[in-house]
């Protein structure tokens, strides 16, 4: 079974155009991610999925590998079905979605993530981690409510679950990582948006209103994205002071 990490990348994000080639530390943020997916020991290689041919160009320049994809895509999911149906993979083999934004992912989480999705037969998995009860009211942060076998119940930017009595629910923030059988990415990608993914705009519900499993495993905490130039900046800093 083949592991492959697909990172997709665009230039044109509405809050931060150009994001994947920011390079105040010397390399291009999309360099930061790669170097920080190929240190997982379960991936065996690392793609950048791209419309763009100014990223590919950055990529191919450090030594990755970019795949270019149509400019239509609506989603990130999309862009990351057409890249997997480009390489040479079987319908077992995994393919491990980790954002262009995300240059500080531990490679720990990957492997967990890898090894979570094999040993469980699902055709699905993500990340969760632990979330205050106060950061749980905003709805930038999409949370997760579990099974008792850690299979994801429901999804959702509101605050779940509600904790009507107060007797201190568990609240799990969802991290935007995930993992794919090829096979159902490719199906996935094809299926019509759902209901409650359309209200929520949170594609992983379409796989639960399809009746498809995702196991989530839950690590210890977050790690920073990178969605406007403040986030930049922080990165820029707390790389200086490694």
């Amino acid at each position: 079974m083949k592991v492959v990490a697909i990172i997709p990348a665009r230039y044109g994000s509405t809050r931060l155009p150009g994001k994947p080639l920011l390079d105040r530390t010397g390399k291009p943020l999309i360099q930061h991610v790669v170097e920080a997916v190929r240190r997982s020991r379960r991936v065996q290689d690392v793609y950048v999925a791209t419309d763009d041919r100014r990223i590919a160009k950055a990529v191919e320049g450090f030594g990755g590998r970019a795949v270019l994809t149509r400019p239509d895509h609506a989603t990130g999911t999309d862009r990351l079905a057409e890249a997997a149906e480009n390489l040479s993979l079987t319908d077992e083999d995994i393919v491990v979605n980790v954002q262009g934004d995300e240059p500080e992912i531990q490679a720990e989480y990957i492997d967990r993530l890898v090894d979570l999705l094999a040993d469980s037969g699902a055709p699905m998995a993500t990340l969760a981690a632990p979330l205050e009860e106060a950061a749980a009211q905003a709805p930038d942060n999409v949370k997760v409510v579990l099974a008792a076998d850690g299979s994801a119940m429901y999804f959702s930017r509101a605050r779940i679950p509600y904790d009507r009595d107060r007797a201190a629910a568990r609240y799990l923030l969802h991290l935007g990582i995930y993992a794919y059988r090829k096979k159902f990415l490719v199906e996935f990608a094809s299926l019509p948006p759902t209901p409650a993914e359309r209200a929520e705009k949170l594609e992983q519900l379409r796989a639960l209103e399809n009746g498809r499993r995702i196991v989530v495993g839950v690590v210890e905490a977050a790690t920073p994205g990178i969605d406007t130039m403040e986030d930049y900046a922080a990165f820029v800093e707390r790389l200086k002071g490694k």
